[in-house]
């Protein structure tokens, strides 16, 4: 008998969450176009901390591939890797900071103003 649709969310797909570690470090590398030690290095800059299997090999999700690859961009400009790491996570910062400035701006216009 198959469960009632309606008693139990869906799980979200795994494969559809961005912040999932689906990515073994060969995969990632491989997908981002940059070597194994490129990865290893970003990480110890802070750029990025991939999970840990159970077997301590790192896996990567797709938002950090991004970031990564953000960084490989940087470099292949001529840019050095601890700068480049120091860019990108400035470059993250700022978009945070305008997303939340936009939301407040957006919450600020929609609620109502008290006249004097």
């Amino acid at each position: 008998m198959a469960p009632d649709s309606g008693s139990t969310p869906a799980k979200p797909d795994r494969l559809d969450d961005d912040d999932y570690p689906a990515y073994t470090m060969g995969r990632a590398a491989e997908l981002i176009g940059a070597s194994q030690g490129f990865l290893r290095a970003i990480g110890e800059y802070g750029l990025i901390t991939p999970l840990r299997s159970e077997g301590g090999h790192r896996r990567y999700s797709r938002y950090q591939l991004r970031i990564a690859q953000r960084a490989r961009e940087l470099v292949d400009q001529g840019t050095a890797v601890d700068a480049a790491c120091r860019i990108v996570i400035l470059e993250d910062q700022l978009e945070e900071a305008l997303r939340l400035n936009a939301e407040l701006r957006d919450a600020n216009e929609t609620r109502p103003h008290e006249g004097p």
